[in-house]
């Protein structure tokens, strides 16, 4: 009995040690915790504190009115164009026996720059000549009269009717006096009076034509004739300009820009499409008359005058300067881009403009910018800057050791990079190739 109650007493030294192994294992998963903790913390306050390496490049300012002393109150960009550019064209069809210039040459007024075939011409306008030869003779011999031979013959025809007229007239008045003794008959007396009225009646006709021959033609057939002279000689000198249209000359001194035709092509009077006949040979234009074309914002349309000034730069050659002046200005505007579109004259044209250029005008100011100690504010210049520089139309700016998220207005890619219109003033460093995790105020450091 006294066993069996013992063996139901409660072991203490077992939940001793049992409370010591709980409390030993709650420390351990604190002291986890606690490293956990320490060890993102101090991740992330180096992250915090750590500089994100970037490479810069910086914003390029441009003041396009040069060294004028004139306030810019606009800057526009567009292309330079030729004033006049010219297609030349034939007159006339035909195959192309010579072409004598190149695209870049220049050439004169008149110079001979193309000759087509001409051997058909040549032959209608023979043609052509020899009918106005004859009626020319014609005309001459309307003109001259009868020769004096055929006078003479005439004359003479006529004193051989009267003969022959006297002699039927005594072979008549025999004849009646015989009748008359009953010598002969009826009949007989009969035939003489028809063959002395046959020779009567000759006799006046021949006399009627030595007048004719005596006096000449008439004026209606002289008249006449003159008229189909007339209407020959326009058929000559058609055929004869024909014939001078197969020579193609150049109309205006100038540069060959474009040149469309090869030895033995066939060139039309008119279009026919590109693997057809040719509609024309060359387009030439005076590369010293040149305009830029510029679509000015209806926004900005009412700071030009009619003959604004304007200083001209193209991407080419950045370093070089033209000066210019509004020559023409469209009488509509375009409704579907809300511009007006404006010409600028080149009032210094040289070797280095090409139609086509990319160029800028900076329109000038009538007044005279201040140069006192509060200057008047001038145009803002135009700002460059890398394409590679700019995330969905926002730059990056460095500014000491942290950026600076800026939004930009761009107007167009060029040779001296992207064109930047609003947003920012040239000089700026700018994060190259931004990071997607690169944000606002976040600091940066400068690769090497």
């Amino acid at each position: 009995m006294d066993s069996e109650i013992k063996s139901l007493r409660i072991d203490r030294s077992a939940e001793t040690h049992s409370g010591g192994s709980k409390w030993a294992t709650r420390w351990i998963l604190i002291g986890i915790a606690l490293f956990v903790l320490l060890g993102g913390g101090a991740t992330v306050y180096k992250q915090m504190n750590s500089a994100l390496e970037v490479t810069t490049a910086r914003a390029q300012a441009q003041q396009t009115a040069g060294g004028s002393n004139q306030a810019v109150i606009l800057n526009a960009t567009g292309y330079i164009i030729a004033a006049h550019k010219i297609q030349v064209a034939a007159k006339v069809v035909g195959k192309v026996a010579w072409i004598g210039v190149e695209k870049g040459d220049r050439v004169k007024e008149g110079q001979i720059i193309v000759r087509l075939e001409d051997d058909e011409y040549k032959a209608q306008l023979q043609q052509a000549t020899g009918q106005l030869m004859n009626l020319q003779a014609r005309l001459d011999e309307l003109q001259n009269g009868s020769r004096p031979e055929e006078i003479a013959a005439a004359k003479a025809n006529v004193e051989q009717g009267k003969a022959d007229q006297e002699n039927a007239r005594i072979t008549l008045a025999r004849t009646r006096q015989l009748q008359s003794e009953g010598v002969m008959s009826k009949s007989s007396l009969d035939d003489a009076v028809a063959r002395y009225d046959s020779a009567v009646a000759r006799v006046n006709s021949l006399q009627k034509n030595y007048e004719l021959v005596h006096i000449g033609p008439r004026k209606e057939q002289i008249d006449a004739v003159k008229g189909q002279i007339e209407q020959a000689k326009g058929v000559v000198a058609f055929m004869q300009t024909q014939l001078n249209n197969t020579i193609i000359r150049a109309p205006v001194t100038g540069t060959i820009l474009e040149r469309v035709v090869e030895r033995g092509e066939f060139v039309t009077t008119s279009f026919v499409g590109d693997r057809g006949a040719k509609g024309f040979v060359v387009s030439l234009a005076d590369l010293n008359d040149l305009r830029v074309e510029l679509d000015i914002s209806q926004n900005d349309f009412n700071k030009l005058g009619s003959r604004q000034n304007g200083v001209i730069t193209v991407d080419a050659y950045p370093d070089k300067k033209w000066e210019g002046r509004i020559d023409e200005i469209s009488p509509e505007a375009n409704r579907q881009k809300a511009t007006v579109q404006v010409k600028v004259k080149v009032l210094n044209p040289d070797e280095f403009l090409r139609p086509e250029m990319n160029a800028s005008v900076a329109f000038l100011s009538d007044e005279k910018a201040q140069t006192s100690a509060a200057p008047a504010k001038a145009g803002k210049p135009v700002v460059f800057i890398p394409p590679s520089t700019v995330r969905n139309d926002h730059v990056f700016i460095v500014v000491g050791e942290k950026v600076v998220d800026r939004a930009i207005k761009t107007s167009g890619n060029t040779q001296q990079g992207l064109r930047v219109e609003d947003g920012l003033i040239g000089g700026e460093d700018l994060v190259v190739d931004p990071p997607a995790e690169l944000k606002d105020g976040m600091k940066v450091q400068r690769k090497k």
